[in-house]
C-alpha cells in the first residue's frame, strides 16, 4: 500500500484523494493521517476507496476523523461507517450547527482536546466572515496542516486557463498562498493577525496542505510571506 500511504516524517503520512471541482475550478486533494498514543488520526478524509481503507487498517485503528474546514467534512461519514466505527468525529467551529443531522462529536477550538494534547497543536484561524479553519502543528514531525488557507496548486496538473486563474488568485506553485478570494472575506484583521501569530510560533519546518504541492524547504518563511498581506 505504498502507493497509497506516503511518509511525510516521523508518525504522519500523506494520502492522495480525487480530483474535485468547487465553483468548476479542479483541485487535487489530500488526507493527512497521523499515528497517536491512543490511535489513528485523519485530518480532512477523502474518498473512503477500498485501497485507502486497507492502506489505513494496515497502520493501525482509527481513533480521529477531523473536519479541519466548512467543506472538508463530506467523506467523513463514508469512513466512520466502513473503516472507524468507534473513532471520535471532530469539527471546525460551525460546522455543527450548520449541518445539525451531521454525527459530529465535538468541535474544535483553539486548545488542544486531550486525546491529542502533546502531541498536536491547534489554533482557529479567525476573522473570515465565511469560514473557520482549524490549523495544526504536528510535534513529531514538525508539520504545521492546512486546509484552504494556504494553497499551492501545481501547474502541471492544470492547462494555461486554470493556471492562469489560479495564478490570479495567489494559489499557484511554487507561490502559492492564502488565496485572494477568502482574502476578500476577511473583515476581522485583528483575529486573524492574532490566528497568524499564534501559528507561527510553532516551530514548523514543513508545510502539508490538502490542495497543492507540500512545502519542505523554508517553510516558515513560506508561511510569513503568505500572511504578509494582513500587515498592509
Amino acid at each position: 500500500m505504498t502507493d497509497v500511504l506516503q511518509p511525510f516524517g516521523e508518525g504522519i503520512w500523506l494520502v492522495d484523494g480525487d480530483l474535485l471541482r468547487m465553483f468548476g475550478i479542479p483541485f487535487t486533494t489530500r488526507m493527512t493521517v497521523a499515528k497517536l498514543a491512543d490511535g489513528l488520526w485523519l485530518h480532512s478524509p477523502v474518498v473512503a476507496s477500498e485501497a485507502r481503507v486497507a492502506a489505513i487498517a494496515e497502520l493501525g485503528e482509527i481513533a480521529h476523523l477531523v473536519a479541519p474546514g466548512t467543506f472538508h467534512h463530506l467523506y467523513v461519514d463514508p469512513w466512520k461507517t466502513h473503516a472507524a466505527a468507534g473513532a471520535q468525529v471532530w469539527a471546525a467551529p460551525g460546522l455543527p450547527a450548520r449541518y445539525p443531522k451531521r454525527d459530529f462529536d465535538a468541535e474544535l477550538s483553539d486548545e488542544a482536546p486531550p486525546a491529542w494534547a502533546g502531541e498536536i497543536d491547534q489554533v482557529v484561524f479567525r476573522g473570515s466572515r465565511v469560514m473557520n479553519e482549524v490549523v495544526f502543528f504536528h510535534r513529531r514531525s514538525r508539520t504545521v496542516i492546512f486546509t484552504d488557507i494556504i494553497q499551492n496548486h501545481d501547474p502541471a496538473c492544470d492547462g494555461l486557463f486554470w493556471r492562469t486563474i489560479k495564478r490570479w488568485n495567489r494559489i499557484l506553485a511554487p507561490d502559492g498562498g492564502v488565496p485572494f478570494d477568502w482574502r476578500l472575506t476577511v473583515r476581522d484583521r485583528d483575529a486573524a493577525r492574532r490566528s497568524r501569530d499564534a501559528l507561527l510560533k510553532w516551530p514548523f519546518e514543513q508545510v502539508v496542505m490538502t490542495h497543492g504541492v507540500c512545502i519542505t524547504e523554508n517553510a516558515h518563511t513560506h508561511v510569513e510571506r503568505a500572511f504578509a498581506w494582513l500587515d498592509n
